[in-house]
């Protein structure tokens, strides 16, 4: 059962080096949702890249759907399902960007191709012809051939603050274990919830 006493960073923690013994693939995937000024929403699935007790971090071009999104609203959800743990991790709180020194670590530890097709790639906008992504991407491997490839303007992370962190763990009979623990002042607060 849920310890409602736990901190819920260091269940977190827990259920994450849990998840990452059992998922096949991707354990720090999660489904990030967002909603534009007036509340229409969207979701897809983002890489967890770090996180800390001050929030949880993906990266990210500033040009794409979920970021103009997040500029216009920073009210943001995220979703971690562990399907062979049983459990899932549900986030809510404000995104904020990143600092630029957090943004340009992260950046220079990606593998060269990925940095290379930050640059090439007009994230989220539409694309006629793959052919015209693949040229981009020729280019850009041609212009950081023998030169460092520095991190784009248009490129970086968002933290998510949170201010309320679910857990959910599966239970026979659908009788679900559930807790939540919202953010009250510099505290947080748990509470049981039926499944």
């Amino acid at each position: 059962m849920i310890d409602l006493h736990s901190d819920p960073f260091d269940l977190f923690e827990a259920w994450m080096v849990a998840a990452e013994g059992s998922e096949l693939e991707d354990p720090n995937a999660m489904t990030l949702a967002t909603a534009t000024a007036d509340g229409r929403p969207s979701a897809r699935i983002v890489l967890l890249k770090g996180w800390d007790r001050h929030g949880f971090v993906f990266y990210t071009n500033l040009e794409s759907r979920k970021s103009v999104e997040i500029a216009d609203n920073p009210a943001v959800a995220l979703l971690f399902h562990w399907k062979t743990r049983k459990r899932q991790i549900r986030i809510e709180g404000i995104a904020r960007k990143v600092d630029d020194v957090e943004a340009d670590i992260y950046f220079d530890s990606r593998p060269r191709l990925s940095r290379i097709g930050a640059w090439a790639s007009d994230q989220s906008r539409p694309l006629a012809d793959r052919e015209i992504l693949e040229k981009r991407l020729e280019h850009e491997i041609a212009k950081y051939a023998d030169s460092p490839i520095p991190r784009p303007p248009h490129w970086s992370g968002w933290r998510v603050t949170p201010e309320s962190i679910e857990f959910w763990e599966n239970r026979e009979f659908r009788l679900h274990d559930r807790a939540v623990f919202s953010r009250v002042g510099g505290g947080w607060t748990a509470t049981r919830l039926y499944p």
